[in-house]
């Protein structure tokens, strides 16, 4: 939020006076500060409202009606996981502190609605059974387990949202109509959310022949069970910089052998190297397609990514690699789902 300071308030000052800075400011909370700017509390319209109800005086100081424990975000949390705490616990405000407690920012939900808009339409895979997981998604498609307190799906889509990413395709096939249940038309969430109804298993990109005449230039892929604090928006300009048809992005991903190595000759040891270990370069599961590239799927059956970039290896379209680093989580085993619970609360939460 622009001008978030104008929200701070003494704890001194008058109900009357809250009201006012509420009014102000139009973020619909006033924060309750101490003269270092830690922060005492909260006072929302809504508060004032209760205390007049009760016959309270509007002179009477404002911090003796504060919420004295408000839910807060460290300074530093990122505008994805920013949206998603708001969304996850129905908030409208979110005062951003430091670790001792002094208010450096207010996001609200309406910063998100007033971002920039990308034009580039996105395309989350959400459709697999998910056998991997094949005691939890019996009655559940994979997306919509939770990690964390949400379904990951939500997670996803947050982040695309907080990065000013409003057009959004999901590709749906198993138990899709809980998806589209959850999701609706995106209206609520201030996006525009279509989908890909497969009427039959596509493979990991088939479902992109479905998308309608009217989607033109480059379009974002990712896997719907992908947890990331990924820049979407800089591999989307990366790709468009340099004049690629299509963009995967990848991880490095080391593998340790747990023993030690013997190098030997002839029977003769030359060296021994202790559990060394090797680094591989991986697929992230995010992808940036061309209209040519998207040409290139057939109209039915199925089709899965590494077809498509082998074809257009082949065929001598430029196909480039995307090193992203951060935190990623494919979240494909029981292994993998339990991970990335126990890492949400530090990870899209701020701990």
């Amino acid at each position: 939020m622009k001008h978030w300071e104008r929200a701070l308030i003494a704890p001194e000052a008058s109900l009357r006076d809250a009201l006012r800075n509420i009014d102000a400011t139009g973020a619909g909370i006033a924060l309750v500060v101490d003269p270092n700017r830690r922060l005492l509390g909260t006072l929302s319209d809504g508060d004032i409202r209760r205390a007049l109800i009760r016959g309270e005086d509007l002179d009477g100081p404002c911090g003796a009606f504060a919420n004295t424990s408000p839910a807060t975000a460290p300074a530093g949390m990122d505008p994805a996981s920013r949206l998603g705490l708001l969304r996850s616990r129905k908030l409208r405000q979110l005062p951003l502190v430091d670790d001792d407690g002094q208010v450096l920012g207010l996001s609200t939900v309406s910063d998100f609605l007033e971002m920039p808009e990308r034009t580039e339409a996105v395309v989350i895979m959400a459709g697999g059974r998910g056998t991997r997981l094949a005691e939890l998604t019996h009655d559940t498609p994979k997306p919509m387990l939770k990690v964390g307190p949400r379904p990951m799906l939500d997670t996803v889509v947050d982040a695309f949202a907080a990065q000013g990413f409003r057009r959004i395709f999901l590709s749906i096939n198993y138990r899709g109509e809980q998806i589209e249940a959850h999701f609706g038309d995106g209206s609520e969430r201030g996006l525009h959310i279509r989908y890909l109804r497969e009427d039959s298993p596509r493979g990991t990109c088939g479902s992109l022949s479905l998308m309608p005449a009217d989607v033109t230039g480059d379009v974002l892929v990712t896997n719907g069970d992908v947890l990331t604090k990924m820049d979407y928006g800089r591999v989307v300009d990366d790709h468009a910089a340099a004049g690629a048809a299509a963009t995967v992005v990848v991880r490095d991903y080391e593998m340790q052998v747990p023993f030690g190595v013997i190098n030997a000759d002839r029977g003769r040891v030359l060296g021994i190297e202790e559990k060394p270990s090797q680094v591989y370069r991986i697929n992230a599961g995010v992808y940036v397609l061309s209209s040519a590239a998207r040409a290139l799927i057939p109209a039915a059956g199925p089709y899965d990514m590494p077809q498509l970039l082998q074809a257009m290896i082949e065929g001598g379209r430029p196909v480039r690699a995307h090193r992203a680093e951060g935190y990623w989580v494919d979240v494909g085993r029981m292994t993998d789902f339990a991970r990335a619970n126990e890492d949400y609360g530090a990870i899209f939460e701020g701990g």
